[in-house]
């Protein structure tokens, strides 16, 4: 099974705003977007789970003339909060790259 990473020839995350953080999928190609941006592995509830968010707050925004998903969920606490621990959310992506796709 592909993971994430394998699909994917970039992956990043950065705030949106103080309230939301948005996750960036840049997919290899067409055919790997088409193939994988309405996954059920990057569903909603892939998110609501990693993240700790409900997930009907979850927001999914396909671009297909850049082959890129953009998933976006509400923060945790507001960006520079006093219990932030990664105020431009740089580091979010980082737990879904071995996600696998089957």
């Amino acid at each position: 099974m592909p993971t994430l990473q394998q699909v994917c020839h970039h992956v990043r995350s950065k705030n949106a705003g103080p309230f939301w953080v948005t996750i960036d999928f840049f997919f290899d190609g067409p055919d790997n977007f088409a193939r994988y941006h309405a996954h059920p592995a990057l569903g909603a509830a892939t998110f609501a789970a990693a993240y700790g968010v409900d997930a009907a707050a979850v927001k999914h925004f396909p671009v297909p003339d850049l082959n890129v998903l953009k998933v976006s969920y509400p923060r945790a606490s507001v960006q520079g909060g006093v219990i932030e621990r990664d105020m431009h959310s740089g580091q979010q992506y980082a737990r879904l790259l071995n996600l696998e796709l089957p």
